[in-house]
């Protein structure tokens, strides 16, 4: 296998790269711009494989894999978007329904059909997020939210910052399963 290792360590030249330093100005428009990077990136680790090699598991018995990774980020977007800051909590979550742990991971095979059922939520979900984020405002940055059953708060901010959280550390594992596949690496 031959290792691919990018342009100058990145993933795409620079010239073709979506994600940008888009320089922004303000709190929201920083989360947003992280956000939108850190989608994009998983969705270019993704991007070129076919879905035996996106259900690829890392290492037994983990059920760790890009697919399901994308599936996982469907249900985070869900979660913390739609049910911790909208209250959104009559709408079925994405990938619930089973006493199977982390089914989004488990239930994640090499079809077509699973990896357009995956890509179709994960976007739909990105989208919805979107919307609401678009609504907002800097100073809506410290409203409290009330995020679990038990009534516990926290902060909108607190939830951005998380997402990005979320994502940057599965980006971080977007890497080494892409690299485990085919040998592409770069950020």
């Amino acid at each position: 296998m031959t290792s691919p290792t990018g342009y100058d360590g990145n993933w795409l030249p620079s010239d073709a790269d979506p994600r940008f330093d888009g320089k922004p100005v303000g709190e929201l428009a920083t989360y947003r711009d992280y956000l939108r990077n850190y989608r994009l990136t998983l969705e270019l680790k993704c991007a070129d494989l076919t879905p035996e090699q996106l259900a690829t598991r890392s290492v037994p018995p983990s059920t760790l894999s890009l697919l399901g990774l994308v599936r996982h980020m469907a249900r985070v977007e869900h979660s913390w978007f739609q049910r911790a800051l909208q209250r959104n909590l009559d709408e079925p979550r994405p990938y619930s329904g089973s006493d199977e742990p982390d089914i989004e991971f488990g239930q994640a095979v090499g079809t077509q059909e699973c990896v357009d059922e995956a890509f179709d939520s994960w976007k739909r979900e990105i989208a919805r997020a979107e919307d609401w984020l678009h609504a907002q405002s800097d100073a809506s940055m410290g409203d409290e939210v009330v995020y679990n059953s038990d009534g516990e708060t926290t902060t909108v901010r607190d939830i951005l910052v998380h997402m990005v959280e979320e994502y940057a550390r599965h980006c971080g594992h977007a890497d080494l399963l892409r690299e485990c596949i085919d040998g592409r690496t770069g950020q």
